[in-house]
């Protein structure tokens, strides 16, 4: 058969084509995978050969420990204790050693034995599963030591791992918070400082075969962990313990829902101290902590409500009123007002008024809580009766924009500034009066006497220290500064005057009448003998609640003169009878005082008629004879007792220089190794000063007085050191609190 020509030479052509073709797709898919292979070496090649090192490479987290917190003498508030995590390899878990890994991992550390099976069995090609954080030492080791008993120490591992620790979890909780199970700060100081107290962890990275095993002589990186900042405060543990002590005695006997108190440094504003009760425990912060609280919602049935009571009550017990609560001041802003009134010349120390009880102004009738009126007064017994008729004549004669001129100048008007979370923002027409928002003169009438401009505690401690503190207002801080490991200075807080309010002078003056308040007016349960206490009163109702309640407070500092330290003391809805705070806030303050002062070794001045009153040292008497040491006594008031048949003195109590009251007792031993005579302590509730001081002696004990007054008839006894009953050895000094009843405001 013949071919045909033009056949074949298309057929060839055809062949051609397809040879080229093929060429010219086998230069296309060269050229491409050349490209790709350029294109991983070279854009994408360091990236895949981090993800091949770090396939290869089994990273350790180093924990950094999170900074310490410390108070002012270095004793330590928080820190961070060493503890492990204990994981697995869930790929060397066999059936030959299975049961052992989960016997050790459920009996030694708790865990769940029905979840730990299932996630082992889920991760059986895993090099890693994480067991339990937060094991401590005892329990760490226990666990170690059974995985190299069993032979499975290549499957049970532990690694650094740290957790926050409160050593005094309780004592200011409210300001130190606490953190999260993940470390960071959730509340507090710790939230707030949260940056600063946080390290950075480090890393060790160790290289590894595709079974997660180890390399021997395989490569190790090791990046170091850096340390958070440690905080050092302005808080002292002892001013602290002082503080809430106080506190908790008033929510006590008062039946309050809260008690707030703030210590100040009044040059400087530190903070020396600052509570809120009830608080919690910083190391279990979710636990409802009052007792009250729980059993209330331990008896809610639904579920849900239940559930809300709880998120509600753990808000409010992490909640810092110092900073975060306002309330109405009462007669404590009256200080402010003389202040301002006296600074622009609107009155003087000489100015003239008589209160008759009652002051009308357009359609409002102002009443005073003394109902015949004060009489004459200046602006000295203004504060001294805590007149509220004069304050509204004093607030009219100001004016609104006067009057608001110092209301924003001693910083009721803006936030404190000070180094903690959660301080709440002053709001023109909703917690104070602005001429530019809403501030009649039927405001005025009211806001003169502080009720109807809301503050906070802290605002009030910073204000009442620019009185004392020659007019400077400052601005309130609780961090001292932070250091480093080794206790190199990163940062250091000065203190820093906002501005300065009033004159010096006119500070004096104000100053000055604050002490005759507390001297022998509304604040005289704040007394306390050779400090000078100046301080005011106040006493508000609270507004937004169903039933009339109160707020009782007390503002001063101490000594007058060059104050040291700014107490304020807030009682928030007393239950009893008794409730203004002349009455039951000012007694806080002044125990505050009596030991706050003396520990930071300020000396007491007495006055004649103090020093007349006070206690003295008992004299030596050790190795005199008997009728030596009655003779040494009887230019004394002092009462003697004998015990033994002995004719020399061979011990005594109160020890020489231990100080007694002038008309006190004194025991005198005159055998070796007599047992100690002893009494019990009696009940001094409701005695007035010699009433209490004869029952005492009569029982072979001295007391302490401690309060208002030394003669007052009206002053009785309202708390003792020891409780009734108590066994103390004869000679024995007890401390007697009292306070003047009836006080108003």
């Amino acid at each position: 058969m013949a071919i045909n020509q033009a056949d074949m030479k298309r057929n060839s052509l055809t062949a051609k084509r397809g040879v080229i073709l093929l060429c010219v797709f086998l230069a296309v898919l060269l050229i491409a995978l050349v490209g790709r292979l350029g294109f991983l070496t070279i854009v994408k090649g360091e990236e895949y050969r981090v993800k091949a090192e770090n396939q290869q490479y089994n990273a350790s987290t180093v924990a950094s420990s999170r900074g310490a917190i410390y108070d002012s003498n270095m004793n330590v508030i928080a820190q961070t204790a060493s503890v492990w995590l204990i994981y697995v390899n869930p790929s060397k878990v066999t059936d030959k050693n299975r049961e052992d890994v989960i016997r050790g991992l459920v009996d030694i550390l708790g865990v769940d034995e029905e979840s730990l099976r299932k996630n082992i069995a889920e991760r059986s090609s895993y090099g890693y599963y994480r067991i339990k954080s937060e094991v401590e030492y005892n329990e760490k080791t226990e666990i170690m030591t059974y995985a190299r008993e069993k032979k499975i120490t290549d499957v049970i591992f532990n690694d650094p791992d740290t957790k926050r620790y409160y050593p005094d979890g309780t004592l200011a909780s409210t300001v130190i918070g606490f953190t999260g199970s993940d470390g960071y700060g959730l509340n507090g100081l710790e939230y707030y400082y949260d940056d600063a107290l946080t390290g950075v962890d480090g890393k060790i990275y160790t290289l590894q075969d595709g079974n997660s095993n180890d390399l021997e002589n395989g490569k190790e990186v090791y990046y170091e962990p850096v340390n958070g900042e440690n905080h050092v405060l302005t808080l002292n543990n002892e001013i602290q313990t002082i503080l809430r002590s106080a506190c908790l005695t008033a929510l006590k006997e008062n039946g309050a829902e809260n008690v707030y108190g703030v210590v100040m440094n009044t040059k400087t504003g530190a903070v020396l101290g600052m509570c809120n009760v009830p608080d919690y425990d910083s190391n279990d912060p979710f636990t409802i902590a009052d007792a009250a609280t729980l059993e209330r919602i331990e008896a809610i049935i639904d579920e849900e409500e239940k559930d809300k009571a709880i998120s509600e009550a753990r808000y409010s017990q992490w909640k810092n009123k110092a900073v975060a609560d306002y309330y109405y001041p009462g007669s404590v802003y009256k200080v402010f007002l003389v202040a301002g009134a006296m600074e622009e010349g609107v009155i003087n120390e000489n100015t003239s008024y008589t209160c008759h009880g009652t002051i009308s102004v357009g359609d409002r009738t102002v009443k005073d809580y003394n109902p015949i009126g004060h009489g004459a007064e200046t602006p000295l017994t203004l504060l001294v009766n805590s007149c509220n008729t004069f304050s509204v004549y004093v607030g009219q004669q100001m004016g609104i924009e006067l009057f608001y001129k110092y209301f924003d100048a001693f910083g009721f008007t803006e936030k404190t500034g000070v180094d903690l979370p959660g301080e709440t923002t002053p709001v023109p027409g909703v917690t104070y009066h602005s001429p530019d928002v809403s501030f009649t003169n039927s405001n005025l009438v009211s806001v003169s006497f502080g009720q109807s401009n809301q503050v906070t505690p802290m605002q009030i401690a910073t204000a009442v220290s620019a009185i004392g503190n020659g007019g400077k207002l400052m601005t309130p801080y609780i961090v001292k500064k932070t250091v480093d490991d080794i206790g190199n200075t990163i940062n250091e807080t000065v203190p820093q005057v906002k501005r300065q309010v009033v004159s010096e002078s006119t500070a004096k003056t104000v100053a000055s009448y604050m002490e005759e308040v507390v001297k022998r007016g509304t604040g005289a349960n704040a007394y306390v003998a050779g400090y000078h206490v100046a301080g005011k009163t106040g006493t508000s109702e609270k507004t937004g609640v169903e039933e009339i309640k109160y707020i009782a407070s007390f503002a001063g500092f101490a000594p007058c003169d060059d104050p040291e330290i700014t107490v304020v003391i807030i009682i928030d809805a007393p239950s009893g009878a008794v409730y203004s705070g002349g009455d039951i806030a000012a007694p806080v303050a002044g125990e505050v005082f009596e030991k706050v002062l003396p520990y930071l070794g300020v000396e007491p001045s007495y006055t004649e008629s103090e020093l007349a009153k006070l206690s003295e040292p008992a004299p030596e008497l050790v190795g005199m004879s008997v009728s030596a040491a009655k003779s040494e006594l009887a230019g004394t008031q002092h009462s003697v007792r004998v015990i033994g048949n002995g004719d020399t003195v061979v011990s005594q109590s109160p020890e020489a220089g231990r100080t007694t009251p002038s008309n006190g007792v004194i025991v005198l031993y005159t055998e070796e190794n007599i047992p100690e005579e002893t009494a019990q302590v009696p009940d001094f509730s409701g005695m007035t000063v010699s009433q209490a001081n004869q029952l005492a002696v009569s029982r072979g004990f001295n007391i302490k007085i401690s309060g208002s007054s030394f003669s007052s008839s009206s002053v009785i006894a309202y708390k003792q050191e020891y409780s009734e009953g108590t066994e103390l050895e004869i000679g024995s000094s007890i401390t007697v609190y009292f306070r003047t009843s009836g006080i108003s405001d």
